[in-house]
């Protein structure tokens, strides 16, 4: 398996110079079908290249997959002492992971438990916390809610950090409340204060022109849900040890989602402060729906110097946009995009410096914030809590139904660090 993902990024690099090649074929003197036609050429081959970037993503989850498989075997496989029979000790117990499976195997059913599973089950309630299930009926987990396997929330939160950016704590800063009262954070640009020369004997200046100016901004705590997502008992029964992967990938998605939506282009009105909404302004392109190199260069150095050298710098457009800056290059002919190399974990570059794909942001249109770059360690984004994770029974009998709800919030803490692009008018 990772032998042919070595393949598939060979093929990666092979393609990318092939379509390099096309591009370099237009000239001043290339006359205009010609111009199209390698160009065409040039987008075929990247999206054969994108298509294998996929195919390599699923592969490396396949491997993943398998590994946690091989994991939950293990962990299941019963292994008796010096050959005899398990005995009726403490580690005999039944796994609530295991129960749970059992659980929606049989549509949801706790009657098909044993005594002994179900009150494995209902302590879940209590083990499992932070991911406790919402009933609709006050029966509490007999009347048709049980909180989900520590498993199936870890997988939850994974995907909705592979589904957008800025949920990620690699990119922005991310704080961790158990409680959702406001939590405010004080804010300064110091970037242009400077200390002076000083004379010796003298006394030191007390006018207060070199004052900090401090500001405070709030993060509070939005509550966001996924509806549920129903699923048949059948399906429980006939995929007993895939259907958790199932759903936390449904629901990481759906959580996914409106999370990085939501912190990136939230009006910060009910809602978070998104860094599109919060950034300033770096530079204005001369085209309403296409950007230049130079223009890019310049949304670069109207960032300062000292956010340029955070390690958490990096541009942000979605992936429409990715596709026209493929074709950029500079003054000396030199490509802006660079191709990475994951064997080495080099991640691809523009102009030096790392990007990230967020297609919750505009494609190439008139008047659009297209591209950022800054500093996003800037961008605060608090979580409040686990995921809350539920599974109902009753209410979609005898199918299941699965939902969860998360409360977060985001701030752009200084508006000098993130600065965008933004197209012209018309």
């Amino acid at each position: 398996m990772l032998n042919r993902i070595k393949e598939l990024r060979e093929k990666q690099a092979i393609i990318v110079a092939e379509a390099r090649e096309r591009l370099d074929q237009i000239g001043a003197e290339t006359d205009e079908a010609r111009a199209k036609e390698l160009e065409a050429q040039h987008d075929k081959a990247m999206a054969e290249h994108d298509r294998l970037e996929k195919q390599i993503e699923r592969e490396e989850q396949l491997v993943a997959a398998e590994k946690r498989q091989e994991e939950l075997r293990a962990r299941l496989r019963p292994i008796p002492p010096e050959g005899e029979a398990r005995g009726q000790d403490e580690g005999d117990q039944p796994e609530y992971r295991e129960i749970f499976h059992k659980f929606l195997a049989h549509g949801g059913d706790p009657s098909e438990l044993s005594a002994e599973e179900r009150a494995v089950l209902r302590a879940g309630a209590v083990a499992n916390a932070e991911f406790r299930a919402q009933s609709t009926s006050g029966g509490g987990g007999s009347a048709g809610g049980y909180t989900v396997p520590v498993e199936l929330a870890n997988e939850i939160v994974k995907s909705m950090k592979a589904w957008g950016p800025m949920y990620d704590e690699d990119i922005c800063t991310v704080f961790s409340t158990t409680s959702g009262v406001p939590m405010k954070i004080p804010t300064v640009d110091d970037t242009a204060v400077t200390a002076t020369a000083h004379t010796e004997g003298a006394a030191l200046t007390d006018t207060g022109d070199k004052d900090v100016t401090f500001g405070q901004k709030s993060l509070d705590a939005y509550v966001f849900d996924t509806h549920f997502v129903r699923f048949s008992f059948e399906l429980a029964q006939d995929s007993m040890f895939n259907v958790e992967t199932l759903l936390g990938s449904l629901l990481g998605e759906r959580l996914g989602r409106i999370a990085n939506s939501q912190l990136s282009v939230g009006t910060g009105t009910s809602s978070p402060n998104g860094v599109v909404a919060a950034s300033s302004l770096g530079r204005t392109s001369v085209a309403a729906a296409a950007i230049t190199g130079d223009e890019i260069i310049d949304l670069v150095h109207s960032v300062d110097p000292a956010y340029r050298q955070s390690p958490k710098v990096r541009f942000m457009f979605n992936d429409l946009t990715l596709a026209a800056i493929r074709k950029l290059k500079d003054g000396q002919g030199n490509y802006l995009w660079q191709m990475g190399d994951v064997s080495k974990s080099q991640p691809g570059t523009l102009l030096g410096y790392r990007y990230s794909i967020n297609q919750a942001m505009d494609s190439l249109a008139a008047a659009k914030k297209v591209m950022l770059f800054g500093d996003f360690g800037k961008y605060y984004v608090r979580k409040v809590g686990a995921p809350a994770i539920g599974v109902l029974r009753e209410r979609f009998w005898p199918d299941l139904g699965i939902a969860g709800l998360i409360r977060f919030d985001g701030e752009l803490g200084d508006s000098a660090a993130v600065k965008h692009l933004i197209t012209a008018a018309s």
